[in-house]
């Protein structure tokens, strides 16, 4: 059989030499609209197993530093005798949010999450989500016109049945040649830094882990409203990044795995010319330039779900050792292409007792280097108080901030 009849062949079966250009129709609406309230069959699974070198290189695919996540010695001798999972670990098991139900050939973007937390995750726990779906919004946008929001809910739990975690996951479906045809993003191109610009970068990096809060206690009472977290910086992103959040994250398909995948869903997949052929995911954008323009961005781009996990070392960088962060929402709202950096910042909003936790509301947002909010956000932190009628804690499970279920 020859390239071409190859090429046929594949096409019949819905998997072509680029990716798939599905459109956004009132029918493909209505088919994702009846499968609301279906459970989905687990992403992945990844990594599923919290273990020392698991917890550690999800912590070096998002690039923290806090020894807590990292180190088995500092965790022994921390008040939870043990090293802790970092709160996006349960991320590592299948990244919500993601394109996998509903309107064919069309592409998807992460969009964000916002996550309840309710217990920590430690060496010797293994993963499990229930998935679902929860809904389904149509819009318009400057990117490509019509689109779709959709939103899935994942539960995360341990093998003990606990409860870890809760997370509403958001994507957006936009066809890939109106985003093209719009060309919002056409006069992006990779930023140049200047050389105090690099020494700014620099500095922030280098002085990162001194800012970790660590095992001092930060009590609710010394927290004022309207105070500044440290800042944090990621970038400028470059392939390493990119990549190494795959590692991180336990994610890894070759040869014959990608085939079977193939086969099953070819609207996901294509025979990619550059690379002779071979058979590529269509999220391949995040590392070929070429596809990243197909589906209308400017170029090569990050990983959503990396950076959602920077906003939360952010917060546990601030609340220290003996905080809990019970939740935290991420958007994206522009893309972080090649060359970009995330400056993530945030300050305190509101500081109120509930259910006899003393919690602390924060605004977060990941900045570029343009000055442009990339990743608006907001989270929440339960601290240890002086108050003695105030109970002490390790984790809240007890705790429900009581969230709508689309939000």
């Amino acid at each position: 059989m020859t390239t071409a009849e190859k090429s046929k062949e594949d096409e019949a079966k819905g998997m072509g030499g680029a990716p798939a250009e599905g459109k956004i129709t009132d029918e493909a609406i209505a088919a994702a609209e009846k499968m609301v309230g279906l459970q989905l069959r687990p992403e992945g699974p990844y990594l599923q197993d919290a273990t020392s070198d698991t917890l550690r290189n999800w912590c070096n695919g998002i690039g923290d530093l806090n020894p807590l996540y990292r180190d088995p010695g500092y965790g022994a001798a921390s008040r939870y005798g043990t090293q802790l999972g970092h709160p996006m670990f349960p991320m590592a098991l299948g990244w919500i949010g993601r394109t996998r139900w509903g309107l064919p050939g069309v592409h998807g973007f992460y969009a964000g999450n916002d996550w309840e937390i309710f217990r920590h995750i430690r060496p010797g726990d293994r993963v499990n989500a229930v998935e679902r779906v929860i809904g389904i919004d149509v819009k318009e946008s400057k990117f490509s016109g019509r689109l779709v929001l959709q939103y899935v809910e994942a539960t995360y739990f341990n093998q003990h049945g606990d409860m870890l975690s809760r997370a509403l996951g958001t994507c957006t479906r936009h066809e890939r040649k109106a985003a093209r045809d719009a060309g919002k993003y056409k006069d992006i191109t990779t930023y140049e830094y200047t050389q105090e610009e690099f020494e700014q970068l620099d500095a922030c990096i280098m002085e990162e882990p001194m800012n970790i809060r660590g095992s001092k206690v930060r009590y609710w009472e010394d927290v004022t409203e309207g105070e500044s977290l440290d800042t944090i910086v990621r970038g400028p992103l470059s392939l390493m990044d990119t990549m190494g959040f795959l590692v991180g994250s336990g994610r890894g398909h070759t040869h014959g795995v990608v085939f079977q995948n193939a086969m099953k869903h070819p609207g996901h997949f294509f025979r990619n010319p550059e690379a002779g052929g071979g058979i590529e995911y269509t999220g391949i954008g995040h590392h070929r330039e070429s596809t990243a323009k197909e589906v209308g961005v400017p170029g090569v781009y990050d990983y959503g779900p990396q950076r959602s996990s920077w906003m939360a070392s952010l917060v546990t960088n601030w609340m220290g050792d003996a905080g809990f962060l019970k939740r935290v929402r991420t958007e994206m709202r522009r893309f972080n292409t090649m060359g970009d950096s995330t400056w993530c910042k945030g300050k305190v909003s509101k500081k109120y007792i509930k259910d006899g936790h003393a919690l602390v509301d924060i605004e977060i947002w990941g900045e570029n280097q343009r000055g442009e909010v990339t990743t608006p956000g907001i989270a929440t932190v339960a601290l240890q108080s002086r108050d003695p009628e105030l109970q002490v804690f390790v984790d809240c499970g007890d705790l429900e901030l009581d969230l709508p279920v689309v939000r």
